[in-house]
């Protein structure tokens, strides 16, 4: 390599393989120095693996100074290969780093994968250590071990040895079984205040232990460790690698396919009814319609309950499969759901108790006595394994405004709502989201259904009752009390994890200020010679941090002032080596990181979750699954902002991403006047649903009380609803919502339904014999 005169060395990470970073020696006050060092790792060719060299410049007096990486992808380099490349790393100055790549294959047994192809699921062993000898002091941490397993599930444990009649329990890590860990020991001394860096340790290469075998170690003179590896496999019964919980793959589950099929029964009849068929329709052509929403807190809980009552006046609730929700309507959804029938009763009995909540006093909420009853409750969640926030304390903040006492109903609960194909199946939406990243940078789709929790990019999913508990590549590790339905309502509405950056998006679109002060260098390079591409081949970049001032200024703007944290059910689990070329993953690959898989699948512990308005604010993208096959959408927006800009986001965000979706602008002349209700259709792609927009607009209400019936004089204040104006009672902050606004609000939403009744119905009609004609076209080929 040629450089600058300095103490360079370089640094090998290849995360798939091995958690451990290695590096070269450091060849001092050379601009062109030479290693010709090997290294070697031991990989899993169904695995995206991207090698990272680091250069750096040593400094014995400060911090090393990070020059840049080069990432590099292995599939590149063919089985019985070698390859001696340079990677330009400054073409004017005509830097190059020069490395030989050698591909053999392995001896071992292949390994046995899950995988869907974008994740992969590896084989997991399972490591016992048992200390033997010694003898515990009392009141003494001498005979205390701390045994490590980098890029375990356990990372880490203590251990303290026990009596002869009472002797410790083993230390257990799970690691991925072909990957080069080591278990790594260290033995505190017995001075009180001995420096850690004198007590004694040891590394063991996990690759050189036989497996099933137990291994005697002899640490000293006064102890010996006993370590066995083996298969974690099903059982004594079962010796093949244990099945995974994770559920990979992009198909619907059992659940929710059996749901719609007694769904489509209901729906069959209930169009027969509205559109005089005269006879139900076969399965196959009744259409499935979906209710989408947009978030606003207390005037959307109270929204969605006008749009849903007067659906149910027309008996079109009986045509609708879905209903997604997000932030505020979440609020609405999760009450309906707690009564296992209740879109088949007059919903004015559960909007009475609605209204009852929403207009009292939320003073109590934000009381002392409140506030310590939180505490109790969030120190028990604490104990009981979770990772508490400020959005844990906003769910109980949220479950007293809206609740008379603590609702005990849990996600999973919902399933009795719908086992019968009675109600539409709910879908609740929230965002991961990243440490350092905006929003608008980094954010992936995680949907919520009483089957199941998990992420429509990834094409990975688990049962509710087990969100929250602990996973490693794949398999549920520790289970952890299914969350109550107000810490779920925490986190679909969490208002308060929009950082810095979020808020200036949100005000302007340029990116120039965010690009120019704070992101890092990410370009790609060239490798002389070239070798022959790949589809699923990622190219070699190269990556050149930003600096100290930077970085700092990124940690102030990209910081959330909270989030909500659960443990990451994709922890440990790893890219496809054709990832890139998924069709599913292509769907939802729209962020900074979906092309650096080291970085995009970084070990993380937790999923920062946050409310999906913070990138636009619409539940629509679990609707957009191609295996929901959504034939009509009815799209209600209760944001008090911009009435089209939610549609708008949708339809972009749809059309870059290649995911069928009418284009729903509308001109500058429309947004000045606008109506109750649009229809927007793709004609050329019949894979794009019909989209039914109602904007949340107080146009011909004014005039009418109901559809054909004039206001009196007297009655001409109830039709006065300010939705958006500088002192509306409808503003997002407020919490309570006085009845008679309650009452205009819901009377409002219900009306803008009923009196587009006949469009409604236009459009069923019409998928109807959408679906009629695709049938018989099937039929004919």
């Amino acid at each position: 390599m040629t450089v600058t005169q300095s103490d360079c060395y370089v640094t090998l990470r290849l995360p798939t393989a091995s958690v451990k970073r290695t590096k070269t020696c450091t060849v001092n006050d050379n601009k062109d120095p030479v290693w010709n060092e090997t290294f070697h790792y031991r990989i899993q060719n169904q695995v995206k693996n991207i090698l990272e060299l680091q250069v750096c410049d040593e400094d014995r007096y400060t911090e090393d100074d990070h020059l840049l990486t080069v990432f590099f992808d292995v599939s590149k380099i063919q089985l019985g290969e070698t390859a001696r490349l340079k990677f330009q790393l400054n073409p004017k100055g005509k830097e190059e780093l020069e490395v030989e790549f050698t591909m053999e294959s392995s001896p071992d047994v292949p390994e046995k994968i899950f995988t869907n192809g974008v994740l992969v699921s590896r084989e997991v062993a399972c490591l016992e250590v048992q200390v033997e000898g010694g003898k515990k002091k009392e009141n003494s941490t001498e005979n205390r071990f701390t045994f490590s397993v980098g890029g375990s599930h356990e990372e880490s444990q203590n251990l303290t040895l026990g009596t002869w009649w009472c002797p410790a329990a083993p230390a257990k890590f799970h690691y991925i079984k072909f990957n080069q860990s080591e278990l790594e020991i260290e033995l505190r001394r017995r001075q009180l205040f001995a420096d850690p860096r004198d007590n004694e340790s040891t590394t063991v290469p996990l690759t050189l232990l036989p497996l099933r075998e137990q291994v005697t170690i002899a640490l000293n003179k006064t102890f010996d460790l006993n370590v066995k590896s083996k298969d974690w496999t099903q059982g004594w019964l079962f010796k093949r690698p244990k099945d995974i919980e994770v559920r990979l793959g992009y198909d619907l589950c059992s659940e929710e396919k059996s749901f719609l099929q007694k769904r489509k029964n209901v729906v069959s009849a209930a169009l027969n009814g509205i559109l005089h068929l005269g006879q139900n329709l076969p399965e196959s052509e009744v259409p499935v319609v979906a209710v989408t929403t947009t978030g606003g807190g207390m005037r959307a809980l109270t929204a969605m309950y006008g749009t849903l009552w007067g659906l149910q006046r027309l008996k079109l609730l009986d045509c609708v499969s879905y209903i997604a929700g997000s932030s505020g309507t979440t609020w609405t959804m999760s009450h309906l759901y707690e009564d296992g029938n209740w879109s088949n009763k007059d919903l004015g009995e559960l909007i009475k108790q609605a209204r009852i909540q929403a207009a009292k006093s939320k003073t109590s909420a934000f009381s002392l006595e409140s506030l310590k009853k939180y505490h109790k409750e969030l120190c028990q969640r604490t104990a009981a394994g979770y990772m508490t926030s400020f959005i844990d304390l906003w769910g109980l903040m949220v479950e007293a405004m809206l609740n008379d006492g603590n609702n005990n109903h849990k996600l999973s609960d919902q399933r009795k709502a719908v086992n019968r194909g009675q109600n539409p199946l709910p879908i609740y939406l929230a965002l991961n989201v990243k440490d350092h990243l905006t929003t608008r940078d980094f954010r992936e789709w995680v949907e919520f259904t009483p089957y199941e929790v998990g992420f429509l990019k990834y094409g990975a999913f688990i049962r509710p009752e087990d969100f929250g508990s602990q996973f490693f590549m794949g398999h549920l590790m520790k289970k952890l009390p299914e969350s109550r339905i107000c810490f779920m309502q925490g986190m679909w509405s969490s208002v308060l994890s929009k950082n810095l950056l979020d808020a200036w998006h949100a005000t302007d679109n340029s990116e120039d200020f965010w690009n120019r002060w704070t992101q890092d260098a990410v370009t790609e390079i060239e490798e002389v010679p070239e070798l022959p591409e790949r589809s699923y081949e990622i190219p070699t970049q190269m990556f050149t941090p930003s600096g100290n001032l930077s970085n700092a200024l990124r940690d102030i703007l990209t910081d959330r002032p909270a989030v909500s944290k659960y443990y990451n059910f994709l922890k440990g689990l790893q890219m496809n080596n054709e990832y890139g070329q998924n069709e599913r993953f292509l769907k939802w690959k729209d962020t900074t990181l979906d092309d650096s898989p080291n970085r995009l699948r970084e070990t993380a512990d937790h999923l920062e979750l946050v409310d999906s308005a913070f990138f636009f604010d619409t539940s629509c993208p679990p609707l957009m699954r191609p295996e929901r096959k959504v034939d009509v959408i009815l799209h209600f927006n209760y944001t008090g902002g911009s009435q089209t800009k939610p549609l708008e986001q949708a339809s972009r965000y749809f059309s870059e991403q290649g995911i069928p979706y009418p284009k729903t602008i509308l001109s500058d002349d429309e947004k000045k006047c606008l109506k109750e209700c649009y229809v927007f259709e793709d004609e050329h792609n019949p894979e794009a649903p019909i989209v039914i927009y109602f904007p949340l607009v107080n146009d011909t209400f004014q005039r009418y009380l109901a559809p054909g019936i004039e206001r009196s004089a007297s009655e001409m204040s109830m039709g006065n609803v300010d939705i958006s104006g500088v002192f509306s009672p409808y503003s997002t902050r407020q919490v309570s919502l006085p009845e008679e606004d309650f009452n205009k609000l819901l009377n409002l939403t219900n009306y803008n339904v009923q009196n587009n009744a006949s469009t409604i119905v236009r459009v069923l009609h019409k998928a109807v014999e959408l679906k009629r004609r695709a049938q018989a076209s099937q039929a004919s080929s």
